[in-house]
């Protein structure tokens, strides 16, 4: 859910940018230091797909596992941009054929975007 990926958001990560695909999710973000290093990323991915899984179980009332063990992560290059990639990630429903627009998906965030149409 957007609402799980927003759970650890200026606690353990800033997330830049979330789109919730029907299977898949992407997000752009950077873990933030705890006091004696950085957050991780399978310890930041862990907590979001307990916190989703928990969310999506109890909506369906159903137990078991929600998501593969496995994740991908990209760490960007100095010469990529998180803008770039946030806008990127931002078509992804229009090139699945969900929308005609990004601003037209509600499972997108932040919430302004949703708003530049």
């Amino acid at each position: 859910t957007l609402q799980a990926c927003l759970w650890g958001n200026g606690k353990r990560f800033t997330l830049h940018g979330a789109v919730i695909m029907p299977d898949h999710a992407h997000l752009v973000l950077t873990p933030l230091y705890d006091g004696s290093g950085f957050y991780s990323i399978p310890e930041i991915m862990q907590g979001i797909k307990s916190v989703s899984a928990h969310r999506i179980n109890r909506a369906l009332t159903r137990a078991g596992q929600i998501w593969q063990h496995e994740s991908f992560d990209h760490v960007l290059r100095r010469e990529e941009s998180i803008e770039a990639k946030v806008q990127y990630i931002c078509e992804n429903p229009v090139r699945a054929g969900l929308v005609k627009h990004p601003h037209e998906y509600r499972w997108l965030w932040p919430p302004e975007l949703r708003r530049s149409g």
